[in-house]
């Protein structure tokens, strides 16, 4: 079996039962950083990687974002799971060619969400969002990588929090062939035990930004798979913008002698992985 299959594998194997945390680095050196902690598999980050090329959330081109795809997928020996927007195309059979493109990079999973970007009208009509989840397994069944879909309804983060209806678009894109239905905003325990209980046997992903709840709270709710999304880049620029601005507008450095050593993070980087013993 290719790496690549048995990346795939892997990830699939962790859906199959249990719970297990997801987290969401934006570049290679997180990713290598979360991987050496011993997180089973990783989800990349629109809205992380686009702040990290100095762009806002869903303002990165399909060729940048599979070059991060990628990149992250291989420089790292465990699953990669691709924030994959909304395909990057409106149009399923545009869909279904990028989602070709995307599972070639080398991920063992990757998401579609059903949100237009027009405040207006939010999310696609219902129809027109099943069609692209069904264009986007069928791409994937023909690149025969097995590759895992999921399935994202974005109404809590759109302005239209509206469980009946949520539910009623994630069951419908597991009909269509998703494989983790996943609906990013949703916090109260009884919405997420109904979104769980809707869409069983599928497994769940829920989206943690906030110390909301624990890993074992969501686990006793049934949820498979937690992903943190660009919470862990928030933190890094909060301890950014705290420092930067200590230095601009106090014209002092206490905050960066609380960093990390320069040894211990340049050592997960050496090439034989020992903390590095260079004076800087």
């Amino acid at each position: 079996m290719t790496r690549a299959g048995e990346q795939v594998r892997a990830f699939r194997e962790l859906h199959a039962r249990g719970c297990f945390v997801i987290p969401n680095p934006w570049d290679v050196g997180g990713a290598k950083v979360l991987a050496q902690l011993g997180f089973p598999a990783l989800a990349t980050t629109s809205s992380g990687f686009a702040w990290s090329v100095g762009r806002s959330d869903n303002h990165v081109t399909l060729e940048e974002a599979l070059g991060h795809f990628r990149s992250v997928a291989s420089a790292v020996p465990v699953p990669v799971n691709g924030d994959f927007e909304g395909g990057f195309a409106v149009e399923p059979e545009c869909v279904a060619a990028n989602v070709a493109a995307a599972v070639a990079t080398g991920v063992a999973g990757l998401s579609i969400e059903d949100s237009t970007g027009d405040p207006s009208r939010p999310l696609f009509d219902l129809p027109l969002a099943v069609e692209r989840i069904r264009a986007a397994r069928g791409a994937i069944d023909a690149s025969g990588t097995g590759a895992l879909l999921t399935g994202r309804s974005e109404g809590f983060i759109v302005g239209r929090p509206e469980l009946d209806e949520t539910i009623r678009r994630l069951a419908a894109y597991a009909e269509a062939g998703a494989d983790c239905l996943y609906a990013p905003g949703i916090r109260a325990r009884d919405e997420i035990a109904a979104v769980v209980a809707a869409v069983a046997p599928k497994p769940v992903n829920v989206l943690v930004g906030s110390g909301f709840a624990t890993v074992g709270e969501l686990a006793q709710l049934g949820v498979r798979r937690i992903s943190v999304g660009g919470a862990l880049a928030r933190a890094a620029w909060s301890g950014f913008l705290e420092a930067a601005r200590e230095i601009r507008e106090r014209g002092t450095f206490s905050l960066l002698g609380a960093a990390i050593p320069f040894d211990e993070i340049d050592g997960r980087f050496s090439a034989d992985g020992r903390e590095s013993l260079s004076e800087r």
